[in-house]
């Protein structure tokens, strides 16, 4: 049945809708489940218990009108005829015979793939061959020739060297294949925007896509932050009437409900101002902050007057949002006091008892006098963060399809947008519903919710997810996903990944916070196989392989939930979707499609929405298990790309000459730690689950199968990480090495396998871009998490797997440091964390063994100084490793914290008696007894 027919009255909820209802308000009204056989009160006003969701209903003034003789066959975005979609377009485009004579042109890629200069690639992977070659001679040598006179120390280190060999194959392997790709978006606007036979009128005939963005705490999140997100997204260069923007707040907070309907209003002068003079970046706390010359390459007279108007009024847009938190206070408590008293004056005219203690509940109120019906900020009943309604809004509604020029009206506007498309994107803000006894699933159960709802009001074919701290930075990203996704082959790609670039981090990068390693070589490499992996934002999604479709186009799962509406929409995105139908290119869809305008939505479409987003709709569906973003892992992201690169889909690396998007990270010590703690615990759940890439399928290709196992695998190097690091202190106490004697033959190994390392890392800042200061960052930190977040990952992951014990995280902060002055005032914040416990012990351990083992070699009368040599050296490699971290606990003016002398005298005493017990000193000198020469 056409979805315009199930929608064409909007006094008749859905299937499946409980019992909506418009207040005098004029706002849309839905019972959850738990409340379906309450009364209700047809007066319009709401009681104060009454679960109720909110939006903006549609009206002859905020709803565009659907153009005379326009089609209406089909939802969201494309338009088309029924006839052409079964079954003319299809069987014209199986032959791959062109459907128009301007399809008759020799067709022009949308993209390119540049290879690695030959030079480089094979060197590397000689280089690569070579030193696999002498480790195994190496490690052949090494249990041949045992140490006879500490088996013990011997035994430990060749255990932990087979197991970094092992664990270096599984990261080198996948790396031998990197690609770089390029776009041509000049050829994608002329097929997409320019005029043709099939499009008279040069509409945009681009597919719709859909922009997620997520927050959960607007305390750890800024809402201003979130607000410049929005911005970005709504100013991004992408035609107007085909994009859609959603939030996700999974607080359910009044904070950012009302801070997002600011952004909303300050859009009505920055969106156009961007598109006006063409300004990049499109976050306005990013440009305005932005040094040099903002003049340099404007071209218009009036651009220095515009600008401080809209630096003004953004100014004004920072202190409303930050004073949000008080205004809402202070109206809530003024709202409060007035129905106290009112309760007060019914008890004494009902003739009750004064004296009894009156339960007015302490409500969060809108400033339209009425209670917010997500969470309160003194949680209440059904008001709490996880016992609320579910809510929607929609704060921009959905822009007509054609252009809609300003005027110089500067009463009516900030600044002069004559021939300026004014239009704004469409914005709705989501809260899903959440009751006790639910399992949530936390950000993954967002996510899903979103998909459905956007489904419902949108459906646009592709999905855009990004966190509330990462904005757009180069306003023509979605052009360059859509390149990928229109190109020849693009029904086969499920996801385009952008590298995540970060603002605020320390220009040495003390903890490897750009992380350029992974970003610029691993996923470069892993592009050239199946494709990167999913790192959680900045990726551009197919829909249809977000619903558990097999590539192109397979079978539907059978279970999706209730919703008609939301089933019906899954052809249309998948229409949508399709490359136009050219030479080559079969089951493409007919050039033009999507030029008409989208249905408006209505009272029967919001409520469906609202349907959707309900705590209990998952229950007895494939949400979380095939469809959508997988339960189950803290790291849904790498869980959920799995998933879709095992049915057989491919994922495309975009690197963009600017940056795509750019967010914050933490470059506090403590943060850095609880967020690779996070990660590293999300790898150890995906070994222990059937998301390890063992049981892939043999549509995954065999190096992307060693890549996904190595995600599930690298936490465990931790446990043989942290041996091999005491393992120079152990040495250096008793006197004795890993191997006999320091022979020529191990001297060769270890300096051809070292040449080979360093060789291999110059290669890889050749073809990836990065620095070799970068590189030896990404080494450090690589040894400061796997002493410490990942060893306590692999103790949690085993917790959980073995006896149940769940684990839960907290966000981490995205809001600045308290000294303004600073912009890296956080990195010199010292908190104390148990996961700095294992670095702190293996530096003090080191040096309390260096001073040890040269005293003990001075007053020794056979001093042995090969072995001292050979220990201390791989010690202070150690302590080289761990100089960022002991930098960080010095903190700004390098004042040790009280904690880590208590931690050294402990130590120092512990292992003082522990030698005394077990080399306790005799009368005789020398080495072999470990006393001292008197």
């Amino acid at each position: 049945r056409p979805i315009s027919e199930m929608a064409s009255n909007p006094n008749v909820p859905p299937p499946g809708q409980n019992n909506p209802r418009r207040t005098m308000s004029g706002r849309f009204v839905s019972n959850s489940r738990d409340d379906h056989d309450q009364s209700m009160d047809m007066t319009g006003d709401v009681s104060a218990d009454f679960p109720y969701t909110v939006h903006i209903p549609p009206t002859p003034d905020n709803q565009p009108m659907s153009e005379p003789n326009t089609p209406r066959d089909a939802y969201g975005n494309p338009v088309w005829s029924k006839d052409e979609y079964t079954s003319g377009a299809a069987d014209a485009n199986a032959t791959g015979e062109p459907t128009s004579p301007s399809q008759t042109k020799k067709r022009r890629p949308l993209t390119r793939k540049v290879s690695i200069s030959a030079g480089i690639i094979y060197s590397y992977r000689a280089l690569a061959l070579l030193r696999l070659v002498v480790l195994g001679f190496f490690l052949t040598w090494r249990v041949k020739n045992p140490n006879r006179d500490a088996m013990w120390l011997w035994g430990m280190s060749v255990v932990c060297e087979l197991w970094f060999a092992f664990s270096w194959i599984l990261d080198q392997l996948p790396k031998l294949c990197p690609v770089n790709r390029l776009t041509d978006l000049a050829v994608l606007k002329d097929k997409f925007e320019k005029p043709s036979p099939e499009n008279p009128r040069g509409r945009p005939d681009l597919p719709g896509m859909d922009v997620f963005v997520s927050s959960a705490d607007p305390e750890k999140e800024p809402p201003l932050i979130t607000a410049n997100t929005i911005l970005s997204i709504l100013a991004a260069d992408y035609p107007v009437e085909k994009l859609a923007c959603y939030l996700s707040d999974d607080g359910g907070a009044l904070l950012s409900f009302e801070s997002l309907a600011e952004a909303a209003s300050f859009a009505r002068a920055w969106v156009p101002f961007c598109r006006k003079h063409a300004i990049e970046p499109r976050n306005p706390e990013t440009y305005f902050l932005i040094r040099g010359d903002p003049t340099k390459g404007k071209v218009r007279t009036d651009f220095v007057k515009d600008r401080r108007r809209v630096k003004r009024e953004y100014d004004e847009l920072k202190v409303r949002i930050n004073g949000l938190t008080d205004s809402i206070r202070r109206r809530s408590d003024a709202y409060n006091a007035h129905e106290e008293i009112r309760a007060k004056r019914h008890q004494i005219e009902s003739g009750a008892d004064p004296s009894i203690p009156l339960n007015v509940p302490k409500a969060t109120w809108m400033a339209d006098g009425t209670h917010w019906p997500g969470t309160w900020v003194i949680s209440g009943k059904e008001h709490s963060k996880g016992d609320h309604a579910g809510i929607i809004q929609v704060m921009l509604a959905p822009p007509s399809c054609d252009p809609v020029m300003g005027s110089n009206d500067l009463e009516e506007n900030l600044i002069d947008t004559t021939d300026i498309d004014v239009r704004l994107p469409m914005l709705v803000y989501v809260s899903r519903e959440k009751r006790p006894g639910y399992d949530h699933n936390k950000k993954a159960g967002a996510m899903n919710a979103l998909v459905r709802t956007s489904a419902v009001m949108s459906n646009g074919p592709f999905i855009l997810n990004l966190d509330c701290d990462h904005y757009i930075f180069n306003s023509l990203a979605m052009r360059e996903a859509m390149c990928f996704m229109m190109d020849r082959g693009g029904d086969r790609i499920c996801y385009v990944q952008f590298p995540q670039r970060f603002e605020g981090v320390d220009p040495n990068d003390r903890y490897a916070n750009r992380n350029t390693v992974f970003f610029d070589i691993n996923m470069r490499a892993l592009d050239g196989l199946q494709g990167p992996v999913y790192v959680g934002t900045g990726c551009c999604f197919r829909r249809i392989a977000l619903y558990g479709f097999d590539p192109p186009r397979g079978l539907l799962p059978k279970q999706y939930g209730q919703s008609k509406i939301f089933v019906a929409s899954i052809p249309v995105a998948e229409f949508a979707g399709r490359p136009l139908a050219e030479p080559g290119i079969p089951h493409g869809r007919p050039a033009g499609a999507l030029t008409g305008p989208r249905e408006p939505l209505d009272a029967a479409t919001v409520a469906e929405a609202i349907n959707v987003i309900s705590c209990y709709y998952e229950d007895k569906t494939e949400w979380g298990g095939r469809v959508g973003w997988i339960y189950g892992s803290v790291t849904e992201d790498v869980v959920t790309g799995f998933r879709m690169h095992n049915r057989g889909w491919k994922s495309i690396y975009c690197v963009t000459k600017r940056d795509a998007f750019r967010g914050t990270a933490p470059i506090n010590l403590t943060d850095r730690l609880h967020q690779v703690l996070r990660w590293a615990t999300g790898s150890v759940e995906i070994f222990f689950s059937r998301n390890n890439a063992i049981f892939a399928n043999s549509h995954m290709k065999f190096l992307q199968r060693v890549a996904y196992l190595n995600v599930g695998v690298y936490p465990f190097t931790s446990i043989f990480l942290i041996v091999y690091c005491f393992l120079p202190a152990l040495s250096l106490f008793s006197g004795q090495f890993i191997v006999q004697n320091l022979n020529v033959t191990f001297l060769v190994y270890l300096l051809v396998i070292s040449v080979c390392l360093c060789l291999l890392a110059i290669l890889e800042v050749k073809w990836s871009g990065i620095t070799l200061e970068e590189w030896w960052r990404n080494e450090q930190f690589w040894v400061i998490g796997g002493t410490s977040a990942h060893l306590a990952a692999v103790l949690q992951g085993l917790l959980k797997v073995m006896a149940g014990v769940d684990i839960s995280f907290t966000l981490t902060s995205k809001s600045g440091a308290e000294d303004m002055d600073d912009e890296f005032a956080d990195l010199y914040v010292v908190k104390w964390t148990a996961l700095m416990i294992p670095p702190i012990t293996i530096m003090i351990v080191n040096l309390i063994a260096i001073a040890v083992a040269i005293s003990r070699t001075i007053y020794a009368v056979l001093p042995q100084w090969s072995k001292l040599l050979g220990g201390v050296f791989f010690s202070l490699w150690v302590l080289s490793h761990m100089y960022p971290f002991a930098k960080g606990l010095m903190g700004r003016r390098g004042r040790t914290p009280t904690i880590v002398y208590v931690w050294s005298g402990m130590l120092a005493i512990v292992i003082s008696l522990l030698w005394v017990t077990i080399s306790p000193p005799e009368n005789s000198t020398g080495v072999a007894t470990g006393g001292f020469n008197p």
